[in-house]
């Protein structure tokens, strides 16, 4: 069974930093690629940042292009999610992602295990 589980959400102020990880077990973690994404309330989903399998590829969204940074340890099955210079609109539920295939993408449904989310706060 696999199981993907976030952790290291918070409240942050902004302009400050935040480092959210996600831990998957019962697949072959360095085969896949990984992905984050994220609600705001009465919003609908949205890609944030992938990974692909080795590491060697990411993609990130506009709205976080330069800010957030998406790494992955496949010898502890680790992916991170580093957040610098957030702002209010960051605020949102963070969701973490095991890909179907190796290579990364921002379509939900090109993704097979979902975490249950951590949330991220920003206040202003």
């Amino acid at each position: 069974q696999v199981q993907v589980v976030e952790s290291g959400g918070g409240l942050v102020q902004a302009g400050g930093s935040l480092r959210v990880s996600c831990t998957v077990s019962g697949r072959t973690f360095s085969s896949y690629a990984m992905g984050w994404f994220r609600q705001a309330p009465a919003e609908e989903r949205e890609f944030v940042a992938g990974i692909s399998y080795s590491g060697g590829t990411t993609y990130y969204a506009d709205s976080v292009k330069g800010r957030f940074t998406i790494s992955r340890d496949n010898a502890k099955n680790v992916v991170y999610l580093q957040m610098n210079s957030l702002k209010p609109e960051d605020t949102a539920v963070y969701y973490c992602a095991g890909g179907r295939f190796g290579r990364l993408s921002p379509r939900e449904s090109e993704y097979a295990y979902w975490g249950q989310g951590t949330q991220v706060t920003v206040s202003s």
